[in-house]
């Protein structure tokens, strides 16, 4: 049973009469108010509890730091395989994908998110040590959030961080805010140039929904399609004609104060053929919470998803065949090129949803932190459509789950010599190709 104990049982309790070992802050946590539900199975002393929740990877593993209103926000890579060649251009391309201001439809506040790398690279090259990029925070608005140090935004994780820890940053959410995701998208982008140079893995995101303009996937050609196609416009649609349908739906709500969600398609070609393991830890189920752990995600949705539970198991098996290469490959995909939580080698499609966005200026009943009932308008700078950012947010995820999981791949089944009748090397036949960059994405 889950059981209740006062700080003064963590932190040390003194003798009737005698003073207190702790420094005033701490006497103040000892208070028999503090409490720490816990589930206790002995007697034993309470050494360590673990409830960072900033960090994700195994072997490829990643920390971010920082706040939306602090001094700034970055990120710690701990794994990166040493002698690849990175510079802070390799993470700019992505970080400024992602950054803020970039068009009408986004939020107005003003970063360059310019990144600088100050550890782990040596004359252009990664040195196997850890990674620490940081990028400034230059616009800031603290006035704009004093109505919600007050009173909290419905749907916004002001009260829930309330309720954990007794204390938030009010300004622009703390860690709650997507800002937090330049510390994944930076390391996204390395895991992106890791995965294309080792395995010829190309990893694609767009918007195929924006509230109930939603593109047909008989529409996009997922074997051919380009990131040049995905970066023409400024919904990162890679269709020129819902795209425009997508942006009147942005605006529509945006002169009105409010917001709307969408969905993220991501792709990735090429793919390694053995990623993940069984049981729990299959590829699907990594992807699926590294995708769902960005701000404001709803849904994931992977291969058929849900529309698959309309078909009978005949019309929803993928067939097997051998091309004219030999190789063992599906006629269809609507397995999502997992199987068994294993990668097989055909494109792996997954779709994320995101919620519209929670702070909106409009009028809505709300309560304060001493639970008064009161109206709220909020102030500030905020997307109205989250998705068009999102793009390269979901991407970095992917991206980090797959390089991961490439590592342990290579180190559990390729450390020895292959069975060369049932697997196949990881590495692409190929020369490393560099990442190609789209020649209009500055302008977006």
């Amino acid at each position: 049973m889950a059981s209740s104990l006062t700080s003064k049982s963590i932190l040390g309790s003194t003798k009737p009469g005698s003073s207190s070992p702790l420094s005033p802050d701490l006497r103040r946590l000892s208070s028999p108010a503090v409490q720490i539900s816990i589930r206790t199975q002995s007697k034993k002393n309470l050494q360590i509890i673990k409830a960072s929740g900033s960090s994700y990877g195994t072997h490829f593993r990643v920390s971010t730091f920082g706040e939306s209103h602090g001094g700034g926000v970055g990120c710690i890579i701990d794994g990166c395989p040493p002698r690849i060649p990175l510079s802070e251009s390799d993470l700019q391309f992505d970080l400024d994908r992602r950054r803020p201001g970039q068009s009408r439809i986004t939020t107005p506040r003003k970063e360059t998110d310019t990144c600088r790398i100050s550890s782990g690279v040596s004359e252009g090259m990664t040195t196997g040590t850890p990674i620490h990029v940081f990028v400034p925070n230059t616009d800031q608005r603290g006035l704009d959030y004093s109505e919600m140090s007050v009173a909290y935004r419905p749907s916004h994780a002001d009260a829930t961080y309330d309720m954990k820890y007794g204390v938030r940053s009010v300004q622009g959410g703390g860690r709650s805010s997507a800002r937090e995701t330049i510390g994944r998208v930076a390391p996204g982008a390395l895991a992106k140039k890791i995965l294309k140079q080792f395995a010829g893995t190309e990893i694609l995101a767009y918007v195929s929904q924006v509230h109930q303009v939603v593109l047909p996937e008989d529409l996009v050609d997922h074997e051919n399609l380009t990131l040049e196609q995905i970066e023409n416009n400024i919904v990162r649609c890679p269709n020129p004609e819902y795209a425009e349908k997508m942006i009147a739906a942005i605006d529509a709500v945006r002169t009105k104060g409010n917001s709307v969600g969408g969905v993220v398609t991501c792709i990735v070609r090429n793919a390694p053929r053995g990623l993940g393991t069984p049981v729990f830890d299959k590829l699907e189920a990594e992807l699926a919470k590294a995708c769902m752990s960005l701000p404001a995600t709803k849904g994931f949705e992977f291969g058929s998803g849900f529309s698959g539970t309309f078909l009978t198991g005949l019309e929803h098996n993928d067939e097997f065949y051998t091309d004219e290469n030999g190789r063992i490959r599906t006629k269809t995909n609507r397995s999502g090129g997992i199987q068994g939580g294993i990668s097989n080698g055909e494109i792996i499609n997954m779709r994320v949803a995101f919620k519209p966005t929670s702070t909106i200026g409009r009028k809505q009943n709300t309560v304060t932190r001493d639970k008064q009932e009161t109206e709220m308008i909020a102030r500030g700078r905020h997307d109205p459509c989250v998705v068009p950012r999102a793009v390269p947010m979901v991407e970095a995820m992917v991206a980090l789950v797959l390089v991961d999981q490439l590592m342990a791949q290579y180190a559990q089944c390729h450390l020895f010599p292959i069975n060369p009748e049932l697997q196949e090397p990881l590495r692409t036949a190929s020369p490393p190709v560099e990442l190609e960059q789209p020649q209009n994405a500055a302008a977006l």
